[in-house]
């Protein structure tokens, strides 16, 4: 991919966030479900006209390869906005505050995919056996995420635990006990103090983090092209804003997401695995020679497997919740 593209594609995207600053997050607000509906629309739909640039100017195979990353990203992101809930209850942000730590939170996370992205792409590109790593990992994922969804869906009442780094910043820096509107700093008695805005943008830009060791491994078992994985990575996040807004109060009823993120990195983790034995130089797995015979999962197909996945779970979790908030109302009376 020519640098001018990439470039270009950088500059487009800092572009987006930019006008998400602009248009939300300047005047602290919190969005109407018209308004969270309409911009989450508008970022899935400049996703797809990308995705058919990626058809129209380079090839199928890339614009498959990134419809099927944007969606596993997408879905992904969503299990996020578990632990958004969380961190901004937990936290007690005002409403209309919350925008602005949820975008600056979301950017921090773009920059730091984009390093593992690079490191990921680098290591790919000098060592095959990547491709095990990268697929145990998602397969030891997937079954974590299948057993928590088995012992019980997350919900968003639970509590958040600081990790490291936020005990580490709320123990030495100075922070006021209130919130000062959506500042990060405010001067009281001639001092600078933080505010809790800062903790809560460091503890979403660390969830965010981890999440990427999930999901970057994932799309590149979709695709080797460093700039897809980016760009599928950079629009999934690209709405995410809106999209907390928008189903924030629909998340507790999403009851079998985590299982079908389970199957997705399962599938995945499988594809990975196959491939990386396809292109095998270990010395001790089959005498350091390529395995042959293996059946071979196209993008298209888990395109496919992909979609069907999620849109089961997605109608069998309504579904689910449907006749528990049933029986509840019978229960009740």
């Amino acid at each position: 991919m020519p640098v001018w593209v990439w470039l270009a594609t950088i500059g487009g995207i800092a572009a987006l966030f930019v006008f998400d600053f602009v248009t939300h997050v300047r005047k602290a607000h919190e969005p109407s479900f018209k308004e969270a509906t309409f911009w989450s629309v508008f970022y899935v739909a400049i996703a797809c006209i990308f995705g058919g640039g990626v058809f129209w100017f380079w090839d199928h195979v890339h614009g498959v390869e990134f419809f099927a990353g944007f969606i596993t990203e997408k879905s992904l992101s969503v299990d996020n906005l578990f632990v958004f809930v969380i961190i901004m209850k937990s936290f007690r942000v005002p409403g209309e505050d919350q925008q602005k730590a949820l975008l600056i939170g979301i950017v921090l996370a773009l920059i730091m995919r984009g390093i593992f992205i690079g490191i990921g792409a680098a290591a790919i590109e000098r060592f095959a056996w990547v491709f095990y790593i990268f697929g145990l990992f998602l397969l030891w994922t997937a079954w974590k995420l299948a057993k928590e969804s088995l012992v019980g869906h997350k919900s968003t009442d639970e509590e958040y635990e600081p990790n490291a780094v936020v005990k580490w910043v709320q123990g030495h820096l100075p922070i006021t006990s209130d919130y000062h509107g959506n500042a990060l700093t405010v001067r009281l008695d001639g001092k600078l103090f933080y505010t809790p805005m800062i903790i809560v943008i460091i503890a979403l830009g660390m969830t965010d983090i981890l999440f990427a060791l999930d999901s970057i491994p994932a799309i590149y078992g979709l695709t080797d092209a460093p700039y897809i994985v980016f760009t599928a990575n950079a629009f999934a996040l690209l709405g995410l804003l809106q999209l907390y807004f928008l189903l924030g109060g629909l998340l507790d009823r999403l009851v079998y997401l985590g299982l079908g993120l389970a199957l997705v990195l399962g599938f995945i983790g499988v594809k990975l695995i196959f491939h990386a034995l396809e292109e095998n130089d270990l010395s001790f797995i089959n005498g350091g020679q390529a395995v042959e015979g293996l059946p071979h999962i196209s993008t298209p197909l888990s395109l496919g497997v992909i979609v069907a996945i999620l849109a089961i779970t997605t109608v069998a979790s309504l579904l689910k919740s449907r006749s528990m908030g049933g029986v509840s109302e019978e229960s009740s009376k």
